[in-house]
C-alpha cells in the first residue's frame, strides 16, 4: 500500500445507524430494522414472529429460531429506520465534513442496497448510484473516502435463505457484493475495508454457541481475504484493509496469573483475527484456543491459499476504552450496555455507559499494533458517546467531548513523533447517529447535532457543538492546536 502523504482526518459513520430509507430505492431490510432503542443498562432487542404467531426477541448477533420470521410491531419504534436522514441529507452533511476540514471519510456500503435479494436478485442500480453519488460528493471537496463493505448488515433475504454465516454460500454472496463495489467505484474510492470489527462475534456470547461462531468467524475472513484478491485482479492500485475492534486491556494485578490471563485474553479477542488477515494464517495459539472453546473447524486447503494469497494491506482498528482482566474474584464490575461488562480501573473514568476513558492506554496500543504487524495503520473509531443537553439559544457546550479527543489525539501525536506508522483518523462519530449496541438516538457521539431522541421527536435539523469548531482547529493545524 501507498502511505498518503499527508496524514488523513475525518470521520466514521454507518450506512445502517444514519441513512435511514430503510425500505426506499430498493433497499431490502437488515437485522437492524427490526431493532428496539434500549438504553444506558441494557442492549437493543430484534423482534420476530415465531412459526406458531407468538413475539419474540433476540440480541444482535443470534439468529432466527427455526420457522420464525423477522416482523415489525406496532408498539416498538425503530430508530434505524430514520436514522440521521443521511440517504435524503448526504449533501447537506457532507458539505458539513467538509467545512470542519475533513480529508477523508468512511461510510459503509448497505450490501442490502446493492444485492437487496442476493446475487440471485441482480444488482439494484438505483443502490449503485446512490453510493457513487456520495463518493462524487465527497470528491467535490477533495474528500479522499475509505469506505467499509460489511458492519452487520446483510440483507434479511440472505439469513432467511441461506440461514447464517456458517453456510459457505454467504463466502459467494459477498465476494460478489465486494466485486460490484470494487468495479462500480474504481477511481472514486481506492482504499476499502472489508469487515468492520470482524472479531466482534468474539466479544458477544452468541446464543447458539461458540462453535457457531467460530465457524461464522472463520468463513468472514475468508470472505474478506478473497475480497482482497478480487481487488487487486480488478486494480492493482486498489488498496483493502481489515478492520479490527480494539481490545486493550491490562492485568488488574501483578500477580503473573493476572498477567499471563491478559496476554491470553488479547490474543483471543484482538490478534487470533488481526494475525490471520494480516499474517495470511491462523497463529500457532489459535489450536489452543479452539480447544478451550471446544471448537472443531473445518480448514480447506483453498481456505489456508485465500488466507496468504489475500492478506490485508493494511489494518484499521477501533479504540474507545480500555479494559482490566484478573483470574481474582474480587474488584468492582461495571455496569453499562458497551460490548463487555468488566471490571474497574480505579486508576481510569468511565462514560455514562461504563467505557473507560483511557487515552494513555490509545498510545499503547498503537505502539502494540505497529511493532507487532508491521504494516500501515489506520484509527477508524475513536469517540465518546454521552447525554448533550441543547442550551436556550441552541449551543450545545460539550466540553467533555473536546477533552475525550484532546487527551486521544495528543497520545495520536505523540506516537506518530514516535514512529508508529499510523496514516489516518477517523472520529466515531463527526455526527450524531443511531448508537450500534444500543439502538440509541440519545447516546451522542458527533460533533454536529440532530435533532431526534429516542421517542422520535425532532425534525432533524444539524447544529454546531463547540466541538465542531475545536474539531476544525484540530485538523487545520494537523493535530498541533488541541487547546
Amino acid at each position: 500500500m501507498t502511505i498518503p502523504t499527508k496524514f488523513l482526518w475525518g470521520g466514521s459513520i454507518s450506512a445502517a445507524q444514519c441513512e435511514g430509507g430503510w425500505n426506499e430505492g430498493g433497499k431490502s431490510p437488515v437485522q437492524v430494522d427490526f431493532g428496539d432503542p434500549g438504553s444506558t443498562k441494557d442492549r437493543r432487542w430484534i423482534h420476530y414472529l415465531n412459526a406458531d404467531g407468538t413475539r419474540g426477541k433476540m440480541r444482535q448477533f443470534d439468529h432466527l429460531p427455526k420457522g420464525a420470521k423477522y416482523q415489525l410491531f406496532d408498539d416498538i419504534r425503530y430508530t434505524n429506520h430514520v436514522g440521521i436522514d443521511f440517504y435524503h441529507r448526504y449533501k447537506e452533511d457532507i458539505a458539513l465534513f467538509a467545512e470542519l476540514g475533513f480529508t477523508t471519510f468512511n461510510t459503509t456500503v448497505s450490501w442490502a442496497r446493492i444485492y437487496p435479494h442476493g446475487v440471485e436478485g441482480g444488482v439494484n442500480q438505483e443502490g449503485v448510484e446512490f453510493y457513487r453519488n456520495v463518493f462524487k460528493e465527497c470528491r467535490k471537496y477533495d474528500i479522499d473516502p475509505v469506505i467499509t463493505l460489511y458492519k452487520y448488515d446483510e440483507p434479511v433475504y440472505l439469513e432467511e435463505t441461506y440461514g447464517d454465516w456458517t453456510n459457505r454460500e454467504m463466502i459467494h454472496q459477498f465476494v460478489e457484493f465486494a466485486r460490484v463495489c470494487f468495479t462500480e467505484y474504481q477511481g472514486l474510492v481506492d482504499k476499502w475495508l472489508t469487515f468492520n470489527e470482524i472479531n466482534i462475534l468474539l466479544h458477544f456470547d452468541v446464543k447458539e454457541g461458540k462453535q457457531v461462531a467460530f465457524e461464522e468467524l472463520h468463513n468472514q475472513m475468508v470472505a474478506a481475504a478473497r475480497s482482497v484478491k478480487v481487488a487487486h485482479e480488478i486494480d492493482p492500485n486498489i488498496s483493502v484493509g481489515c478492520m479490527i475492534a480494539g481490545f486493550c486491556s491490562y492485568p488488574y494485578t501483578c500477580d503473573p496469573e493476572d498477567v499471563i490471563a491478559n496476554y491470553k485474553e488479547f490474543q483471543a479477542k484482538f490478534a487470533y483475527c488481526a494475525d490471520t488477515m494480516v499474517r495470511g494464517y491462523y497463529p500457532s495459539y489459535a489450536k489452543r484456543i479452539w480447544k478451550e472453546n471446544g471448537v472443531e473447524l473445518n480448514i480447506s486447503e483453498e481456505d489456508k491459499k485465500d488466507f496468504m494469497e489475500g492478506k490485508s494491506d493494511f489494518l484499521a482498528y477501533s479504540y474507545y476504552m480500555s479494559n482490566v482482566i484478573t483470574t481474582h474474584k474480587d474488584g468492582e464490575t461495571l455496569g453499562g450496555a458497551g460490548t463487555s461488562a468488566n471490571l474497574k480501573n480505579p486508576y481510569l473514568k468511565a462514560s455514562d455507559w461504563g467505557w473507560q476513558i483511557d487515552p494513555t492506554g490509545y498510545e499503547y496500543f498503537l505502539h502494540v499494533l505497529n511493532d507487532r504487524y508491521q504494516v500501515p495503520i489506520f484509527d477508524v473509531e475513536n469517540g465518546l458517546g454521552a447525554f448533550d443537553k441543547v442550551e436556550e439559544d441552541g449551543s450545545i457546550h460539550d466540553d467533555y467531548r473536546i477533552n475525550y479527543h484532546r487527551s486521544h489525539i495528543k497520545s495520536l501525536m505523540k506516537a506518530r513523533e514516535e514512529g508508529v506508522n499510523i496514516f489516518g483518523y477517523t472520529s466515531w462519530a463527526p455526527i450524531d447517529l443511531v448508537s450500534f449496541t444500543t439502538g440509541q438516538m440519545d447516546k451522542r457521539y458527533g460533533f454536529i447535532y440532530v435533532d431526534m431522541n429516542d421517542e422520535g421527536k425532532g425534525d432533524l435539523h444539524r447544529s454546531k457543538k463547540d466541538s465542531f469548531y475545536w474539531y476544525q482547529k484540530a485538523i487545520k493545524s494537523d493535530g498541533k492546536d488541541l487547546d
